[in-house]
């Protein structure tokens, strides 16, 4: 059977062989002496949110008055995780805690890097892509900032920061 990309955004598929890949992917950078694992996963995400706003997007802008209920959106739609978000206004952050993060379900003592650095690069890009063509000072840009807690580090949860600027990208 051969589906298209615009298909496969309709369909529930499980992400055990993305989270698989992505640690298996993390151990060859590794042991080949890469570096920037971090960046490399988010430019991975990004690319992934480049392809995926062809067939899907949650909204034709993101503004502070919807931040929330968009990222919540992509979360559910992509992910199949359903979270919870804390604005942090004076130090303009956007916390995402994931209690089921579909590329963290494990400890990897192993492995260095959280596979939601790559959620953190899509999640971003999605955001800063539909904004992009909008134009509008209310539109809100996000960047990457770090994972603060991920279940691959053995954490309970896992904790996505973003940082955010309204009116101009990060």
């Amino acid at each position: 059977m051969n589906y298209s990309r615009a298909d496969l955004t309709q369909t529930d598929a499980t992400m055990n062989q993305m989270r698989n890949a992505v640690y298996e992917l993390a151990r060859f950078m590794e042991r080949n002496g890469m570096v920037d694992l971090k960046v490399k996963l988010r430019k991975m995400g990004e690319n992934i949110a480049r392809t995926y706003i062809r067939y899907w997007k949650p909204t034709d802008q993101v503004k502070d008055s919807n931040l929330k209920d968009v990222i919540t959106t992509i979360y559910q739609k992509i992910l199949n995780s359903s979270v919870s978000i804390n604005i942090v206004e004076a130090e303009k952050l956007v916390k995402v805690q994931d209690h089921k993060c579909a590329l963290c379900k494990y400890q990897y003592d192993d492995v260095e890097i959280a596979g939601c650095e790559i959620i953190l690069g899509m999640v971003s890009e999605i955001i800063n892509l539909i904004n992009k063509e909008v134009k509008d000072v209310s539109s809100v840009f996000i960047e990457p900032f770090e994972v603060a807690e991920s279940r691959a580090y053995g954490n309970k949860l896992c904790i996505q920061v973003y940082k955010y600027k309204i009116g101009g990208r990060g």
